[in-house]
């Protein structure tokens, strides 16, 4: 009996139900491999699924190119092993990350913060754990009531209550919708910290600032810090590198499914899983989990209000129109592509980060289920996924040294594009917008210069 405790108390994230450990990472690496020939590839994609490699980049073996980036996590007890293997093969590796837990320790505070302190004193540039970010929504929603409505959403899994903020300036004339949702996959906390940056800047700003003050006036923005709330206390308190929801199946042998390939766009068909083992597992059918089901419902009851729906991720620097799972274009594919390029544009005018602009399908890899395709083919005109950084140096474990750049210049491309979609359905004055590709407030300088003249 002591003896299976020992084995149970070093195995507790393995075995459902016994102790709790967080899984460590201790001498675990992160190497970065373009293979250049197809056998390269073919050796890559054998020994990723003989050895069970964790893929960062892209996240299925199959997916591996020749002159594509790839990204894999290699336990410290296999590093040695998989080295040896690339150098017989003749193939070329660096170290992204020489010990992966020294990275998830920087990036964890030591001490949580005090849960009820107020969010004047929040502390935007570090990771906060749920409790936090529940208590920082009821405090936000308090002291700026005649802006901010919390409302419930609905329940997850493990029952863990979904809430959204609404932050909608008090107005006589009916108004439009934006829609974010941040947290939708576990490790990637710098999403979630950038809903949370949003919801701040448009809270501080609006009185200032004309353009937030302008797009208030006629456009309510919908905010939901997590969605995966499971999976995100999950990755705090057991296994930071945890990506799924924590549905359980096959009788709880497996846990998790993969939110963004749930939803019923194309569900099941590209880029996706059945084995619930797999980061990537769709789920049982389209919409199997509650948390998708959530925003699938409130979705569909506001779809004609809503002009935009952006999805916050990372990592990769990349701002994803639809489809995955197709590369035919959206009818409105040359608006789209204008719009996330003045987006790009404007992120990029403020510490000069790239990103790259186009379908998922075409400079990504290909993907079904998605919740940006399934927002615009149920008539959503804008729909956007945006990967935020970095391009696989720290990979999903953003230091939080760098929350604040990445949100400041995310801030310049989420406002473009609703600055972009409050012109559109609601023009004022003598502002023209027209194809200019380095970012709206230039081409509403250039306009105003003109009035001038």
């Amino acid at each position: 009996m002591l003896l299976f405790l020992g084995i149970a108390f070093a195995l507790g994230t393995l075995i459902p139900g016994t102790f709790s450990l967080k899984q460590q990472y201790d001498g675990d690496q992160v190497l970065h491999i373009v293979p250049e020939t197809l056998h390269q590839v073919q050796h890559l994609q054998h020994l990723c699924n003989t050895l069970l490699l964790d893929t960062w980049k892209p996240l299925l073996p199959e997916d591996i190119q020749a002159g594509e980036d790839l990204h894999i996590r290699v336990p410290a007890s296999l590093v040695q092993e998989v080295k040896d293997s690339l150098d017989q093969h003749m193939i070329s590796y660096k170290i992204l990350i020489h010990d992966v837990q020294e990275i998830v320790d920087q990036s964890t505070p030591k001490e949580t913060s005090n849960h009820k302190q107020i969010p004047e004193s929040y502390n935007y540039t570090q990771y906060h754990p749920m409790k936090e970010i529940y208590t920082w929504m009821a405090q936000i929603q308090q002291n700026n009531s005649e802006l901010v409505t919390q409302h419930y959403l609905g329940e997850t899994i493990e029952n863990q209550t979904i809430y959204y903020l609404q932050i909608s300036q008090p107005s006589d004339k009916a108004k439009k919708i934006i829609w974010m949702d941040c947290g939708i996959h576990a490790r990637e906390w710098i999403s979630p910290a950038f809903c949370q940056w949003f919801v701040k800047e448009i809270l501080q700003n609006y009185e200032s600032d004309p353009k937030i003050r302008k797009f208030l006036q006629n456009l309510d923005l919908y905010i939901l810090p997590v969605l995966n709330i499971d999976g995100y206390i999950y990755s705090w308190e057991t296994n930071r590198l945890w990506r799924k929801n924590r549905s359980p199946h096959m009788n709880g042998t497996c846990y998790g499914t993969d939110l963004n390939r749930n939803f019923n766009s194309s569900w099941g068909t590209l880029g996706v899983s059945y084995n619930c083992s797999s980061e990537i597992f769709c789920g049982t059918g389209p919409e199997s989990e509650p948390e998708t089901r959530a925003v699938v419902q409130l979705i569909e009851r506001k779809k004609s209000d809503i002009l935009c729906f952006l999805t916050i991720h990372s990592y990769g620097q990349y701002i994803l129109t639809p489809y995955g799972s197709t590369t035919e274009p959206p009818s409105n594919n040359e608006e789209l592509m204008h719009v996330a390029q003045a987006a790009a544009a404007a992120l990029a005018e403020k510490y000069g980060t790239s990103y790259q602009v186009g379908s998922t399908s075409l400079i990504l890899y290909s993907n079904s289920g998605s919740s940006r395709d399934w927002a615009h083919m149920i008539g959503i005109p804008f729909s956007y996924t945006f990967e935020l950084r970095d391009n696989g140096i720290y990979g999903f474990l953003l230091p939080a040294d760098q929350i604040q750049p990445t949100c400041e210049e995310t801030m310049l491309a989420v406002t473009t594009i609703i600055d972009y979609v409050d012109q559109k359905y609601f023009p004022g004055g003598a502002m023209v917008l027209t194809s200019c590709t380095l970012g709206l407030s230039l081409c509403l300088t250039a306009v105003l210069m003109l009035i001038v003249l």
